[in-house]
């Protein structure tokens, strides 16, 4: 069983982008960044307690942080994780119509 409170942190903010409200639309699939070391069930679970909808598949990947320069040194962004969570039919979580 995981605790709630790990539930909570696991969920960290919506990643819109082009790519994701076209997902939204056409896939009924919603993407979110996640912590780095979370698992699919544990990005299921919290889903399912935070939002309150069924949840058919979970994708996740990796995106590796990018090197900047800045003048005379190097900058390096930190690696992060995104989930692409397909909901189930009758249910809808969209970010992109609630924001104004």
């Amino acid at each position: 069983m995981i605790s709630e409170e790990r539930l909570f942190k696991i969920l960290l903010s919506p990643h819109i982008s082009e790519k994701a409200s076209i997902s939204i639309e056409k896939f009924n699939t919603v993407v979110l960044k996640v912590l780095n070391n979370a698992t699919k069930y544990e990005i299921k679970c919290a889903v399912k307690k935070i939002f309150n909808i069924e949840v058919e598949s979970i994708k996740t990947l990796k995106i590796k942080g990018k090197k900047k320069r800045q003048s005379n040194r190097i900058i390096y962004k930190s690696n992060w994780k995104k989930a692409y969570i397909k909901v189930k039919k009758g249910y809808n979580l969209d970010f992109i119509s609630n924001t104004e």
